[in-house]
């Protein structure tokens, strides 16, 4: 059973009652089969976080009594994926997996070679469907604060979208390592990972990130596909960071 609950609700340090209301409910009654008395974590999405019993159930609202609450600091290193749409569900399990390592935001990228494309109503489709996706990601990985997912952009705005990040873009053709990056990159507070498609990024595509301010990277090893680039860079830079 998950441990952690959502609440559209915000908490703060004066909370002594939460409830869950709409699917979040019926999840925790229908399929987790909660019941009165039992205690598990109640978060708003924004960093509080909350120790709660059941005092009623039913799939239309759950209402917990609020045993003790916290705020949890953001980490010290915001992470933020700029992922190239993708074929399949390639994307959606780069966005999980980043979700899962802490990433804090989202943005889908409609790249050049991207074969998937978002135009009309599946634009609103697709970020409410990537919108799920972290949601439910953080509940499993039992974070209580759930990554953005912005609209999609073109590699022309991409950069300007989190003009304080440290861009870097994930490419096996670059001459910098993803080490060599961070050892002069200064511990950046903020910062940006732009994966590409299947077909990789081109290389009008490199010009302009370099442009705004991008440099290459590789990772070493293998050729990872775009479902795992973003993910392994992020735990990478965990690592070197002395986070994890």
């Amino acid at each position: 059973m998950a441990n952690l609950y959502f609440t559209d609700t915000p908490l703060d340090a004066s909370t002594v009652r939460v409830e869950l209301t709409g699917d979040e409910a019926r999840h925790a009654v229908q399929v987790a089969r909660v019941r009165v008395g039992e205690r598990f974590s109640v978060s708003d999405g924004g960093g509080w976080r909350a120790e709660a019993v059941v005092t009623s159930a039913d799939k239309s609202v759950v209402v917990c009594d609020v045993e003790q609450v916290r705020f949890d600091s953001a980490a010290s290193t915001r992470f933020v994926l700029a992922q190239a749409l993708a074929k399949g569900d390639r994307d959606e399990m780069a966005i999980q997996m980043a979700t899962e390592l802490g990433v804090d935001t989202v943005i889908p990228w409609q790249s050049e070679r991207s074969v998937s494309r978002w135009a009309g109503d599946k634009v609103a489709k697709g970020v409410s469907r990537w919108t799920a996706i972290v949601r439910e990601a953080s509940k499993q990985a039992v974070r209580s604060r759930i990554p953005t997912v912005t609209d999609p952009v073109s590699t022309a705005t991409l950069c300007g979208r989190v003009p304080e990040a440290a861009w870097i873009v994930l490419d096996p053709r670059a001459t910098t390592s993803l080490t060599e990056w961070f050892a002069s990159a200064g511990n950046p507070a903020t910062v940006g990972i732009i994966v590409g498609p299947e077909g990789g990024i081109s290389d009008d595509e490199i010009e302009r990130f370099e442009t705004d301010g991008a440099t290459p990277v590789r990772l070493a090893g293998p050729i990872m596909r775009t479902s795992t680039a973003g993910p392994a860079a992020i735990a990478a830079i965990l690592a070197l960071s002395g986070n994890w």
